[in-house]
């Protein structure tokens, strides 16, 4: 085999992983009690709820996307609600099939996130609020935590035996 025929084939089996694309798939905000809601003084409870996913866009292009929902309140109230859907475009060639989830799961959300803090960051400050700064993801923690309730999940529903139906019909059309 010639030199260039063995450097042309090692490159084809190289794992390959670029980024394509990163983008802002959907934002929303919502300030239902304005303007009234900027006259409180009080500091507002922040829930954040937050989702990752990932797919096959078309051969050895993928999609991941963060989504998260920041939601201040004050007491029942809602001050803001903030969504965010940050995604990437990823190239992942001559990687084997059973290394993509984690990938895409963990790899994937750890690039966009520092863009999706920044955008939620912006919204807030743009609906005329202080900055809202995420904490810091561990997405591999989030990963195996979704795999084990996912696994467990599907080890529940195979482990239910279909129960008997009950005599609920004696043949007169009335129960007994």
């Amino acid at each position: 085999m010639s030199d260039e025929a063995q450097a042309s084939s090692n490159e084809q089996q190289q794992p390959v992983f670029s980024i394509e694309k990163i983008y802002v798939k959907d934002a929303s905000l919502e300030i239902p009690g304005a303007p009234a809601i900027f006259l409180e003084r009080e500091a507002p409870q922040i829930e954040v709820q937050l989702s990752t996913q990932g797919g096959n866009v078309t051969d050895g292009i993928f999609d991941a996307t963060i989504t998260v929902t920041v939601t201040a309140k004050l007491g029942e109230r809602t001050m803001f609600l903030i969504e965010v859907s940050q995604g990437g475009v990823f190239r992942i060639v001559n990687v084997p099939e059973s290394e993509l989830p984690p990938i895409l799961g963990i790899a994937c959300p750890n690039i966009l996130f520092p863009y999706l803090r920044e955008t939620v960051s912006d919204l807030s400050v743009r609906a005329g609020f202080p900055p809202v700064l995420l904490n810091p993801v561990n997405f591999e923690a989030l990963y195996t935590q979704t795999n084990a309730a996912r696994a467990q999940a599907l080890a529940a529903q195979s482990a239910q035996v279909p129960a008997e139906p009950a005599a609920a019909n004696n043949g007169s059309g009335t129960t007994h």
